[in-house]
């Protein structure tokens, strides 16, 4: 069994005894750590392919975050971890390249418990992963994460983050998918429409180690009460910049740019250079069942990805000047 495999275990194991916004909740101290590495080629290379990555000479901009998913597992089902994993809603992310990593940097991962925060739907916790090249924090994320309760007794705050698509160490009864998201950004034009395979779950678990049951097949999302399994929230994000910093409606794959569906159209003539992306912000607003059909919108540096009137994803953009 990976790490991840038995971080997932673990969590499970442990969500039942965690009472989430308990009086006096505190969070770890202490920090997971990956040391420093080389990125390995292969995962690359399908983790490129997948999402629909095309440039060869630096990382994509949300791969460091999958590199450090596992020790965000870790942390989290530590017993000093004051939620139950099992139902964490991933709201928001929010990421930023100071330089952008190279497959060559020999990065290493840190990922911590920020902050505690009250939440009208529970309480949050903000997980940071920061990724550093020879001393030099070269790429940093930020996460929000939402376990849901009664308001009473939470942490001092005011956040009041949208709520998200049920993600990572699956969802409890009270954790099945939100309703409809308001249409936010409806307004935004139309640049392509991917459809995306019922597999599409099982083969991003597959490059980036999330394996998580909700999204690998229906009778399996069906335990955490959804009807059919789930795309990965990150993969959505990470399929976004693919196609904000091209621009190429379709490319390698069967057809959609990403590999992941039977065909794609857009409103954009052809790949090209549209500068690279620094930094991202992402508010997860509802799951996206698959197989789907989605349409990916975007002005200047906005973008969200809908299906039908369901917005499923929301996020700005801030470009390399």
């Amino acid at each position: 069994m990976t790490a991840l495999g038995v971080s997932l275990l673990r969590g499970a194991v442990t969500s039942p005894f965690k009472r989430a916004g308990g009086p006096g909740a505190t969070l770890p101290t202490g920090r997971e750590v990956l040391p420093a590495a080389p990125t390995a080629p292969a995962p690359l290379a399908a983790y490129r392919a997948l999402c629909g990555f095309t440039d060869p000479e630096n990382l994509p901009l949300t791969y460091p975050h999958v590199l450090g998913f596992p020790l965000a597992m870790r942390l989290m089902t530590r017993r000093s971890f004051p939620l139950p994993v099992l139902g964490l809603v991933h709201t928001w992310i929010e990421i930023t390249a100071h330089r952008p990593p190279r497959p060559e940097d020999r990065l290493e991962l840190t990922v911590y418990a920020a902050e505690l925060t009250a939440h009208r739907r529970g309480t949050e916790v903000t997980v940071v992963t920061e990724a550093r090249c020879a001393g030099e924090t070269v790429w940093e994320s930020r996460s929000g994460y939402l376990s849901r309760h009664a308001a009473s007794g939470t942490p001092g705050g005011t956040a009041d983050r949208s709520r998200g698509a049920t993600v990572r160490a699956g969802a409890s009864a009270a954790g099945t998918a939100p309703p409809d998201a308001p249409a936010a950004g409806a307004g935004l034009p139309a640049v392509a429409e991917w459809r995306l395979p019922g597999d599409l779950g099982r083969r991003y678990g597959a490059v980036s180690g999330d394996r998580n049951p909700i999204h690998l097949h229906p009778l399996t999302a069906r335990l955490f009460g959804f009807p059919r399994h789930i795309a990965h929230g990150m993969w959505t994000v990470a399929r976004c910049l693919a196609e904000a910093e091209t621009g190429a409606g379709a490319g390698p794959g069967t057809g959609t740019g990403t590999g992941t569906g039977t065909g794609s159209t857009s409103t954009e003539s052809g790949a090209r250079d549209r500068g690279r992306i620094r930094s991202v912000r992402a508010e997860f607003k509802a799951p996206v069942l698959l197989p789907a059909t989605v349409t990916y919108a975007a002005a200047a540096d906005a973008f969200l990805l809908r299906g039908g009137d369901r917005v499923h994803l929301t996020g700005t953009l801030v470009r390399q000047r």
